[in-house]
């Protein structure tokens, strides 16, 4: 319901700016900034309480109370009474405690005298008129579990509940109701969308389909005629059979080809005592095997003598064979690729190129992704890909919005590019500056509002639709540089990382060193609704550049990666750290929470992926190396041995809906995995392909079966991959 006040607010505000009604905009910003209420936001109430209970303000915390009873209690049923009574005693009692773990006795007295009257015919004060004649009441048995914070952080808590519960059952004026529809029909939208990437998919598979029954007439000669065999082949068959008597008998194709996907075993080779030509199986000339017509068992003796002699006498031949069975292999390997992935494990005799069978479990995990894999279904089916290709620099970031309709990129230029590609790829707004960017994220509510990190100490707030600047904070002259933005869940505040201006540059050259020492920097908790600092975080074991920031699901849990190797997670309901570990030899670059949120993932300096328990400091869970092409620098090779080395600014990894894969960079597209349980390492699923340069940066906007892959490289160009996800 906060939301939604807000919009229309800011709604009713254009419209009487629109009719020229100066004096009403005036009046109801007043009336807006004197707003008890707070815009039906619980944590704002629950925060006034709470300043009235610090600064010991009695008369005031009892007109507010009363202001809350007499707009929004007095209006509920006679059973709810009671539940507001009880909210009331543990209030006053909260402010009662305070005053004594405060040692205010002027406020504890003051309390009871002008208390006395209306509480000491209440059963539940009765006990406490004693309070202020105890010496040491939090080591009284009666009072104790009144000083402990298990009770304070359960009344406030309970408190926000019924607030919550309160403000979403409250009848709401027709005006309000917009919001509840434009949910609605995005929901249509993206339901409309995820059956055209389905029939989309129904259709490729129905090519694949047609493509398949119509091979036959595509085969070249040569293997148009292969069932015509010659007596030379025939006994050469005969021979490997009785070489292998407890092979069981295939057809022509299984003998001269590798086996199915069922059976992904390696080509069978010669036996001991067999000839290097039954080993082999080498194909005889097509030619020769057409005129060969009589099955004279001599002719055919004096032939299998021939050939195995062949590859001492006979090497032209040996030649022809070899190229027969490369042209073989480019056959079936184009024959696979027409080929659904259904119908290619249903097949028993489908072939497949010798070449995918390696023994390496790397080439194993790149085979099952880009060739079909044996046996396994693959996750993914890329539906398309296309390219933006707006900018003409290197990318920084590259960002979806919550909703997944808009994506933000920002280029080293300083240039951002804000884009839409459903239903055709179109730009919306370009934004220009004279300082340079240097970070950016999408706000969560309204999700139409952009942030830019500047490298002059300002963060500017953007509006995508109106397409104008509606704030321009100034962070901290001695800290200009804004490494890192994230916006909380609840919309309510946002997380700022400033750095000196030692902090090394977005793109520098091969030859510039690398700073020795952590840069100074500082974290930062800003308020959206009022642009104010809120507070700023503590760093131990001394201020350092934050380089990387994430929210957790609820916006209750901080998650940072900083210059000096080291991941901070911070409470954000106590606003302090409550861990700290050494996660990386050198920089952290990149961090995010796991689908669960029982673990965070991080990509180091050093090359390794990590995933760490934040229930345990410092305990890791899974540990993988990452190529350089994951990790940065990146290397962009120019003419004249000229290199542009980037190091890396945006994410460098994104999990899909379910939190079981990974996208990750590469030098000439996205990477996804496969995160496994234990040891086993990440399994490659799917290359993504598509650029001529290393890609620097990676999102994932999933929805239900369909999601959308962004990968943006160094030379300027984004690709934008859509995957169908498979169920099993």
């Amino acid at each position: 319901m906060a939301s939604a006040v807000e919009r229309t607010d800011d709604l009713v505000k254009e419209y009487l700016i629109y009719r020229g009604f100066t004096s009403a905009l005036k009046h109801l910003d007043s009336e807006i900034k004197a707003d008890k209420e707070k815009g039906f936001r619980v944590d704002k109430i629950i925060e006034q309480l709470q300043h009235f209970i610090q600064s010991f303000d009695l008369a005031g915390l009892k007109d507010y109370w009363g202001y809350l009873d007499r707009r929004l209690f007095s209006r509920l049923e006679d059973v709810y009474r009671p539940t507001v009574n009880k909210l009331r005693t543990s209030l006053f009692r909260y402010y009662l405690v305070h005053t004594i773990q405060m040692k205010n006795q002027e406020k504890t007295q003051e309390f009871f005298q002008k208390q006395a009257a209306e509480l000491q015919g209440q059963a539940e004060w009765r006990d406490w008129f004693v309070l202020p004649f105890i010496p040491v009441p939090e080591q009284n048995p009666a009072f104790s579990p009144y000083f402990s914070r298990q009770w304070a952080d359960t009344f406030l808590v309970s408190l926000h509940n019924f607030l919550s519960v309160l403000f979403q059952c409250m009848p709401q004026p027709v005006l309000l109701s917009f919001d509840a529809e434009v949910q609605k029909t995005t929901s249509i939208q993206e339901e409309s969308e995820q059956l055209r990437q389905l029939l989309f998919a129904l259709q490729g598979e129905s090519k694949a389909k047609k493509a398949e029954e119509m091979v036959h007439h595509k085969l070249p000669a040569y293997v148009q005629h292969m069932d015509r065999l010659g007596d030379t082949e025939l006994d050469l068959v005969t021979s490997q059979r009785a070489a292998n008597p407890t092979t069981p008998s295939r057809n022509f194709f299984s003998t001269f080809l590798p086996q199915g996907r069922r059976t992904p075993a390696r080509t069978p080779q010669g036996a001991p005592g067999s000839s290097p030509t039954q080993a082999a199986l080498g194909r005889k000339d097509p030619t020769a095997s057409q005129s060969v017509k009589v099955k004279d068992p001599t002719t055919s003796k004096d032939s299998k003598l021939a050939v195995t002699m062949e590859p001492i006498t006979g090497h032209s031949r040996q030649k022809r064979q070899l190229d027969h069975e490369k042209e073989r292999k480019e056959l079936f390997s184009k024959q696979q690729a027409q080929t659904s992935e259904k119908r290619a494990e249903s097949s028993d005799n489908e072939a497949q190129p010798e070449s995918e069978a390696t023994d390496s479990p790397t080439n194993q995990a790149r085979g099952g992704s880009e060739v079909g894999g044996a046996g396994v279904e693959q996750p993914f089916i890329k539906l398309s890909q296309e390219e933006y290709g707006e900018h003409h620099s290197s990318i920084m970031h590259c960002r979806v919005d919550c909703s997944g309709r808009r994506v933000a990129s920002l280029d080293v230029d300083g240039v951002v590019k804000v884009w839409s590609f459903n239903p055709i790829m179109q730009t919306k707004a370009t934004i220009m500056s004279k300082s340079p960017l240097l970070s950016l994220e999408w706000a969560t509510k309204p999700d139409r509002l952009l942030l830019l990190g500047s490298g002059v100490g300002t963060v500017r707030l953007y509006d995508t639709e109106a397409k104008k600047n509606l704030y321009e904070m100034s962070i901290d002259d001695a800290h200009p540089r804004i490494l890192s933005l994230a916006c909380s869940p609840s919309g309510t505040s946002f997380v700022c990382s400033a750095a000196a201006n030692m902090s090394r540059p977005g793109s520098i050259t091969e030859t510039m060193p690398r700073a020795s020492l952590p840069v100074s920097g500082q974290l930062l908790l800003w308020d959206t609704k009022t642009v104010k600092q809120q507070l700023q975080f503590a760093l131990e074991p001394g201020p350092v550049a934050v380089n990387c920031t994430a929210f957790n699901h609820n916006g209750n849990l901080l998650v940072t990666g900083a210059a000096d190797g080291r991941i901070r997670l911070f409470d954000m309901q106590r606003y302090e750290s409550v861990m700290s570990w050494k996660a990386h030899d050198g920089e952290v670059y990149s961090v995010e929470f796991s689908y669960d949120e029982n673990t965070v993932f991080s990509i180091g300096e050093d090359g390794k992926f990590i995933q760490w328990n934040i229930h345990r400091s410092g305990v890791k869970q899974s540990e993988y190396s990452l190529s350089q092409d994951a990790v940065g620098p990146f290397v962009l090779s120019g003419y004249s041995g000229y290199k542009q080395v980037q190091v890396p600014r945006g994410r460098l990894f994104a999990f899909d809906s379910e939190g079981q894969h990974v996208l990750t960079c590469s030098s000439s597209g996205g990477l996804i995995y496969r995160l496994n349980k234990g040891e086993t390492g990440l399994e490659s699923v799917l290359s993504l392909g598509g650029h001529k340069a290393p890609v620097v940066t990676v999102d994932w906007c999933s929805a239900v079966d369909c999601g959308t892959c962004l990968t943006a490289s160094m030379d300027g160009k984004i690709k934008l991959s859509t995957l169908l996800a498979q169920k099993p």
